[in-house]
């Protein structure tokens, strides 16, 4: 199909050119009334504008350090008694911080009896003493250095 002279050479598939073509091909008095419409095309494009240079630095210290250490010590004192006993040996005793074990020893006489020869006081204390260590402590410090990437007559974005 040729386009007549009021036709224009467009696809027929636009719904627009065809309604043209139809309201040309009538009466010449006919007024022709185009229909127009307009469509927005959005195109996003990443843009590098800048750089993040990171550096971790880490530093080491030597930091004195107290600590309580606790230890304990015996005081051991022979405790003589010299005494007999009717009953089984005595039983192990406290008094305050003290142990007290009776040591025994069988004595021939003309009967046999038992005698607390002697007693362990044992005392116990405890000592606390002081003692300085070198402790290493590390901290971290972080360095942010930015470059910009700006095109040719290109405004700077502030943040």
């Amino acid at each position: 199909m040729e386009p007549t002279p009021n036709q224009s050479h467009t696809s027929g598939n636009d719904p627009r050119a065809r309604e043209q073509q139809h309201t040309a091909s009538q009466d010449g008095a006919s007024t022709i009334i185009p229909v127009i419409e307009e469509k927005v095309m959005i195109d996003k494009e990443v843009v590098e504008r800048g750089n993040v240079k990171i550096t971790k630095i880490v530093n080491e210290q030597q930091v004195p350090v107290n600590l309580p250490l606790l230890q304990e010590e015996h005081d051991i004192q022979r405790v003589p008694v010299n005494q007999f006993v009717e009953t089984p040996p005595p039983p192990i005793r406290h008094e305050g911080n003290t142990m007290i074990i009776p040591i025994l020893q069988e004595v021939l006489v003309v009967e046999k009896r038992l005698m607390v020869v002697e007693e362990l006081h044992i005392t116990k204390q405890q000592v606390t003493t002081q003692e300085v260590q070198h402790v290493t402590l590390k901290k971290e410090e972080i360095i942010i250095e930015r470059t910009s990437h700006d095109q040719a007559g290109a405004a700077p974005s502030q943040a």
